[in-house]
């Protein structure tokens, strides 16, 4: 049990789950409210103002993400003064339920996004998904998705085989197909790694004239995660509140994936597989240049060295080729000086003199 209050500042770290659940909605219902939605959801809202961020969440993945084991949104509340809510979930739900639809559908009716000045939709994956579907909910509302699923429908996805326990699960229905609910968006945002085929596939379902395609190649399966780690996510979010985000924006906070570890390693291997050998070698100066990195190391001697026993291949083998003499086939045999008989003649100018003997006879 928990005795001490909570607070939004507390670390809620190596706490069990219901007791964590119970110090989340201590925070919430100081200044705001924490709703069960059903057995699998939950509606986790702080207040402040003037901006609203609507986050979808797994509980798994807050109290893994985060330092703190916080709502991701909640150090936006720290640093901004923003109000958030969280619809979190029980695992990947895809938040395809109707006490979510109800929870929006009460929302609406109580003209509950009309009180902010701006409003925020976020999420990644599954809460991608969530974040396109449920911003019908407010009009004008900027929508930040990362590796989203348009929808799990197999009539329409059928070639995204992940996730096929989820076929049976109604997306036709209302808040359905999360391309479609975007319509009213002011501006929505698609992050993906267009390596990723099956993200890029359901990246390309989203294509609307108010629809932004991000692009974060050779950063794999988890960008939320990435993000996190180059210590962006907050400025995207930021950038999407201040209506600055764009791709010239993004590219600028982007940079910060040339010191990160796992983008360089996943470069690497890219570079690898297609055998670009002095990409390579320039790619591992820039690394071995900034940081200490034994394979990037490894890796720039075994090129240089292949690159010089290359280049010595290439140099004349002996002092023939220096002067240019031309080199025999394989095969051929060398040319032999042809004897000459003794009456020959010396020169072809010889060949042609009169015979004066002959003539003296005559």
């Amino acid at each position: 049990m928990i005795d001490a209050p909570f607070t939004i500042d507390a670390p809620l770290t190596g706490l069990p789950k219901d007791d964590w659940l119970q110090a989340v909605s201590e925070v919430a219902e100081e200044d705001g409210f924490f709703e069960n939605l059903g057995d699998k959801h939950y509606a986790i809202f702080v207040e402040r103002k003037p901006t609203l961020l609507v986050t979808f969440e797994t509980v798994n993945g807050m109290r893994a993400l985060s330092e703190m084991s916080h709502p991701l949104g909640w150090e936006m509340v720290r640093t901004y003064g923003w109000s958030h809510l969280c619809i979190a979930s029980e695992g990947d739900t895809w938040f395809r339920d109707p006490a979510v639809y109800d929870c929006f559908d009460t929302l609406i009716d109580d003209g509950f996004f009309d009180k902010f000045e701006r409003v925020i939709f976020y999420g990644a994956g599954p809460g991608g998904y969530a974040a396109a579907a449920y911003s019908v909910a407010s009009p004008g509302a900027q929508v930040v998705m990362i590796q989203p699923q348009a929808t799990l429908d197999p009539r329409v996805t059928e070639w995204d085989d992940r996730f096929v326990e989820m076929r049976r699960t109604d997306f036709t229905s209302r808040y359905g197909y999360a391309p479609d609910m975007l319509d009213a968006a002011a501006s929505a945002f698609v992050l993906y790694d267009p390596k990723v085929t099956l993200d890029a596939m359901h990246s390309a379902l989203f294509t609307r004239p108010n629809v932004t395609k991000l692009r974060m190649p050779h950063m794999g399966l988890a960008l939320q995660s990435e993000l996190l780690q180059i210590d962006q996510l907050e400025t995207l979010l930021k950038l999407a509140a201040d209506g600055q985000l764009n791709a010239f924006s993004f590219a600028t906070l982007y940079r910060a994936r040339r010191d990160h570890r796992n983008y360089l390693k996943s470069l690497l291997v890219t570079l690898e597989a297609q055998d670009r050998k002095k990409l390579i070698l320039h790619l591992c100066h820039y690394v071995n240049a900034r940081m200490q990195a034994p394979r990037f190391a490894r890796k720039q001697k075994t090129i240089e060295a292949e690159l010089k026993q290359q280049a010595e291949a290439q140099k004349p083998t002996d002092a023939a080729d220096a002067v240019g003499e031309p080199k025999l086939d394989a095969g051929e045999a060398p040319i032999e000086p042809v004897a000459m008989p003794d009456d020959a003649p010396e020169t072809v100018e010889d060949s042609t003199k009169p015979d004066t003997k002959s003539s003296g006879a005559m």
